[in-house]
């Protein structure tokens, strides 16, 4: 077997010119589907948060829900989902952040967390950093402290992970991918 990251990278298909012309959609499906793939995924992160004093672990909407309320379920811990404007059914938090073309908003329930909760942010990846530094911003506006952000993938060429970093933000990927 290749080592841990690039077994997984292996797994990530790119989709060329997907959703718009000239965009290298990296997709996960592929490494969710195959079932050892999935669970070395799963094993890197549990492992990696396993003795970190955690409280709760985040995930962004929506692939973020997949890898985190797995994770969360394996360190039996509790789970957050951060979501998209108008999905939450109790009083919420909100932050918006700066997409390519526009805005979006996610919110989080009042009561996701508590002060002084240790909390890990995870997504599927990392490209201009913006949901993930909102998802941030919301948790510490209920209190939490954020340990870490954890994403299967980064974008470096997006940015992102810079921006994060210099927010204060730790951040934990499995593997990188390029313009190309």
């Amino acid at each position: 077997m290749l080592n841990p990251p690039e077994y997984i990278k292996s797994h990530i298909r790119t989709v060329s010119n997907w959703p718009h012309n000239g965009v290298m959609f990296r997709d996960i499906t592929p490494l969710l589907q195959n079932p050892k793939a999935f669970r070395v995924l799963i094993d890197l992160f549990v492992h990696r948060y396993m003795d970190a004093n955690l409280d709760l672990i985040a995930g962004m909407d929506a692939r973020g829900f997949i890898i985190g309320s797995v994770v969360a379920y394996e360190l039996n811990l509790g789970f957050v989902p951060i979501r998209k404007k108008g999905k939450l059914p109790f009083t919420t938090l909100s932050e918006e952040y700066a997409l390519e073309y526009g805005c979006a908003t996610v919110e989080i329930h009042t009561d996701a967390c508590k002060f002084g909760d240790r909390v890990v942010v995870i997504d599927d990846l990392i490209a201009t950093g913006g949901t993930m530094l909102a998802g941030k911003k919301l948790l510490e506006k209920n209190g939490a402290v954020i340990v870490e952000g954890a994403a299967i993938v980064d974008l470096v060429d997006l940015g992102g992970s810079t921006l994060l970093k210099k927010s204060g933000l730790s951040l934990f990927t499995l593997c990188e991918f390029g313009n190309n």
